[in-house]
């Protein structure tokens, strides 16, 4: 790698609003000083209040554009989010195989935040079987979890449990995102074969969290792209996200995006 400045490759949606998919992901990537690649999937016509209109990219369109990019600037980390087909899920597990690309960051992103489908169930299943396999770390939601894991997750232990499963499916490691359960906490939790680790803080009351995971996942590749080991990578990446989410600027009539702006050497959290 003789790149002199890290650099992270987005391979997701565009979000028309500019709060979630490739938008938030160079957003991110630029505040924690990591120099932004992308290569789209899907083009959506969504704002605040919901997604209105989507449309795909061909396969094979997908595949000429993550070809430009690593033949000319390797990305030392990499990650996905939106991919919308089951054909695009398979072009990017060909490419990743074929081209050795390392640190992926897989957001297995199916539903928006209002709630519009984003993957059908062809490509939940090719998601499952062809990417968490190849993942250095799945960053899921609830939803995402219990609908890729099968499991109801209503405490940390079934949080924990499922997680398991994750690393089961093949994934190195696995982030489960926002647990809501008991005594007004959000709770996150990483998990390897070696590692356990829980974020506990105060669930914040907002209308604010369009884009919350694709920034999440964006401020993970950056991490590791820079060097960073993945609790420490982790722990930035969620300090960030909470900052950002309780500055949120407040625009739109729905879920207003998050404040991309915070800085990245800041604590705002309490881990365990």
């Amino acid at each position: 790698m003789d790149n002199s400045i890290p650099v992270a490759l987005t391979i997701a949606g565009s979000d028309s609003s500019g709060g979630s998919g490739i938008q938030a992901d160079l957003k991110t990537f630029q505040m924690f000083g990591v120099y932004g690649c992308s290569a789209l999937t899907c083009v959506t016509a969504q704002n605040t209040q919901g997604v209105l209109d989507q449309q795909c990219l061909s396969g094979e369109f997908l595949r000429r554009q993550i070809e430009a990019v690593v033949t000319d600037i390797e990305p030392s980390a990499f990650k996905t989010g939106m991919l919308g087909t089951a054909d695009l899920i398979q072009v990017v597990a060909d490419e990743i195989r074929e081209r050795h690309l390392q640190n992926y960051v897989l957001d297995p992103v199916m539903v928006s935040s209002s709630g519009h489908s984003l993957l059908d169930t062809q490509g939940r299943k090719l998601l499952r079987d062809e990417l968490i396999p190849l993942a250095k770390i799945v960053t899921p939601n609830l939803y995402e979890a219990r609908t890729l894991t099968g499991r109801d997750i209503d405490s940390p232990e079934e949080l924990k449990a499922a997680g398991k499963e994750f690393l089961r499916m093949g994934a190195a490691a696995v982030l489960m995102k926002g647990g809501h359960f008991e005594d007004g906490k959000a709770i996150d939790l990483l998990l390897t074969d070696q590692i356990e680790q829980f974020w506990s803080r105060p669930l914040l009351q907002t209308t604010a969290g369009h884009g919350t995971g694709c920034t999440l996942s964006a401020a993970l590749a950056a991490e590791l792209a820079r060097g960073r080991v993945l609790p420490e990578a982790t722990d930035r990446a969620i300090s960030f996200v909470n900052r950002a989410l309780a500055t949120s600027p407040m625009l739109g009539k729905g879920s207003s995006p998050i404040n991309h702006f915070v800085d990245t050497d800041q604590k705002f959290h309490h881990s365990e």
